[in-house]
């Protein structure tokens, strides 16, 4: 299956760090080489890349390493390939509008005898399970809710209940961020932890990279980090509980 990487900040972050460790395992420490995506928020904007190669073997994938994208919400995938093809439009992470703003989905897992009927207007252009329980999603929210986006626990209680009904299904860890706050949801393995003062070194587990957080930070910052393993070797991870979603907003669960 595929792994997943999020990150919810307070303020303006890159990812640089995280994503070298996890893009490893996109053909290098793990077999993950069914291509790749990543999406970073920027006001009401998104930058989007995805590429059906390796993450390991990827020039896109360099430039995201190389490059310090700044954002408050980030959500990465890297593929090994399910239900679909190897092609560009499989790739995670899915971007649609929804209440004029962007909406992103990356999604790891197996949705077996899963055939919703989408009437709306949201429709996958690929042939992944996920990019079909993305527009599900969008979707069952639209017919509930109309044409305003919901306060955050209203948005909170859909979701719980339509990736519990999704989940029935087979495996769906998943992230969704509208670029105000992510959600988690696990079925089998999700890990977060959260970075705040005092600010301290971290080691990666797929790299030989480290680096000392207290000099690239300011007191008040907060990251959270959530992903499908844990990036490194020296941090307490928390893992989810089955079943469990989560919903994080300026680096931290709600």
């Amino acid at each position: 299956m595929c792994q997943l990487l999020a990150m919810n900040c307070n303020v303006p972050t890159d990812i640089v760090f995280s994503f070298t460790g996890f893009a490893t395992r996109g053909g290098g420490t793990d077999e993950h080489n069914d291509g790749w995506g990543i999406a970073f928020f920027e006001g009401r904007g998104v930058r989007h890349f995805v590429d059906y190669q390796a993450a390991v073997a990827s020039p896109i994938a360099d430039l995201i390493k190389r490059c310090p994208i700044k954002s408050t919400n980030v959500i990465a995938h890297i593929r090994k390939a399910t239900q679909g093809s190897i092609a560009l439009e499989n790739c995670h992470p899915f971007v649609r509008e929804l209440w004029g703003r962007y909406w992103v989905f990356a999604h790891n897992g197996d949705l077996k005898e899963f055939a919703p009927v989408l009437d709306g207007a949201f429709r996958p252009v690929g042939s992944t399970d996920s990019e079909l329980a993305f527009c599900y999603l969008l979707q069952q929210l639209q017919r509930r809710f109309g044409d305003a986006l919901p306060a955050l626990p209203e948005l909170r209680s859909a979701l719980d209940e339509l990736t519990r009904e999704i989940a029935a299904h087979g495996t769906f860890n998943m992230m969704l961020s509208h670029g105000e706050a992510l959600f988690a949801h696990c079925s089998t393995h999700l890990h977060y932890l959260i970075r705040q003062y005092p600010f301290a070194q971290a080691q990666l587990s797929d790299n030989d990279v480290s680096v000392d957080f207290s000099q690239v930070t300011t007191p008040n910052d907060r990251v959270a980090i959530i992903v499908t393993a844990p990036l490194t070797t020296n941090e307490h991870w928390t893992r989810f509980a089955a079943g469990e979603l989560k919903v994080f907003v300026d680096g931290e669960p709600v």
